[in-house]
């Protein structure tokens, strides 16, 4: 019967188990969007993880350095952060991609370089704040890409992704979710373009096939994965027909061979059925994540029904990181600090006790 410790292959990398640590934005990076030692020691402490996917890492190179304090992978200095974080991981036994992002519309205004202004598919701004070093701000109206806007985020993309190859990572997840560009781009309550990137599904979803495509110039594609978020609600987001539009866009990444493909969706209970990932199951036929605040009896759940291969785990890795260790001796597990989730420094982040120090 598989379980949570049952191994698993991903493309040509062996995984010890289906325990995915999901990537979560924590606001540790230092001066400059740097990733340091402090970043190094998360990681690696967590590297029992059948796989880790670091956090949401900016490709927009006018992205301000300062605020929020989230990394990037733009330049020398950042991909040389990265390069620590990565050998840690590596040399405490574990396995680590590196998710990479653009925020489009959910950037502020203040958050960019040389008085750029926030992109996205369509002047329309995202519903809620945004934290800014000014305070919790509104979102701004971005402005709508023109083809060739589309096309240097689509370099940026590529490029982040070449530095993540240099960085050690072995492997990169393109973020597609969350309300972050390419989700902008894929439902339509963000996309009302007419041009060839909105209207139809394939048109919407054109840009992060070319930007697959651009990054597996630099990765085999059995070492990219996509994350998607069909029903998520964040920042705004919204799809008229997710469980028809989302399984459609699985079978246009299917033919490519991708490592995996991550969706975001609460776990089912039994006698219920997802809204979205049952049918992406069904259109794409490589690994499949399931992500979404998934306890340990939820994922055992999915993996038993063949729902998914792998379940990724936040919160949880969180204050736990042994958190395998603990589920396979069956440990009381860390509750976790939530104030401390975005406040920088070791408190909250690396200091959450593993199980030898509380037995001993």
């Amino acid at each position: 019967m598989t379980t949570l410790f049952s191994p698993f292959t991903i493309g040509d990398l062996s995984l010890p188990s289906r325990i995915v640590m999901a990537p979560m934005t924590r606001r540790r990076a230092s001066h400059g969007k740097i990733p340091g030692e402090l970043n190094a020691l998360y990681y690696a402490q967590r590297a029992t993880a059948g796989l880790i996917i670091a956090e949401s890492t900016e490709v927009d190179p006018f992205s301000a350095i300062d605020v929020p304090a989230r990394p990037g992978l733009t330049n020398d200095a950042q991909q040389s952060g990265w390069r620590l974080v990565a050998d840690a991981v590596h040399s405490a036994g574990g396995r680590i991609f590196v998710q990479l992002s653009h925020m489009g519309r959910t950037a502020h205004p203040s958050q960019l370089l040389d008085g750029r202004q926030p992109v996205g598919p369509s002047a329309l701004r995202a519903a809620g704040t945004v934290y800014t070093a000014e305070g919790v701000q509104p979102y701004a109206t971005p402005q709508a890409l023109d083809p060739a806007g589309i096309a240097s985020i689509v370099v940026e993309f590529a490029s982040a992704a070449a530095r993540a190859r240099l960085a050690g990572f072995d492997g990169i997840e393109i973020h597609a979710a969350n309300g972050y560009l390419i989700d902008q781009f894929l439902r339509d309550g963000s996309n009302i373009r007419t041009d060839h990137y909105g209207g139809s599904l394939k048109n919407r979803a054109r840009i992060l096939l070319e930007i697959v495509e651009a990054v597996s110039a630099h990765w085999p594609v059995n070492r990219i994965g996509v994350r998607l978020s069909p029903t998520n609600p964040y920042q705004g987001m919204y799809d008229s027909n997710p469980a028809s539009h989302f399984p459609e866009i699985a079978r246009l990444l299917d033919p490519i061979g991708l490592a995996y493909l991550h969706v975001v969706e609460p776990p089912a209970q039994p006698g219920e059925h997802p809204v979205t990932a049952s049918a992406i199951r069904a259109a794409f036929a490589g690994p499949l994540i399931l992500a979404g605040g998934y306890k340990r009896a939820d994922a055992e759940y999915a993996l038993v029904t063949a729902r998914a291969d792998l379940i990724a785990f936040g919160e949880a890795f969180i204050a736990n990181p042994d958190l395998p260790q603990r589920w396979l001796q069956g440990a009381v597990l860390n509750a976790a600090d939530k104030s401390t989730y975005y406040s920088g420094g070791a408190r909250g982040y690396t200091d959450y006790p593993c199980l030898e120090l509380v037995e001993n």
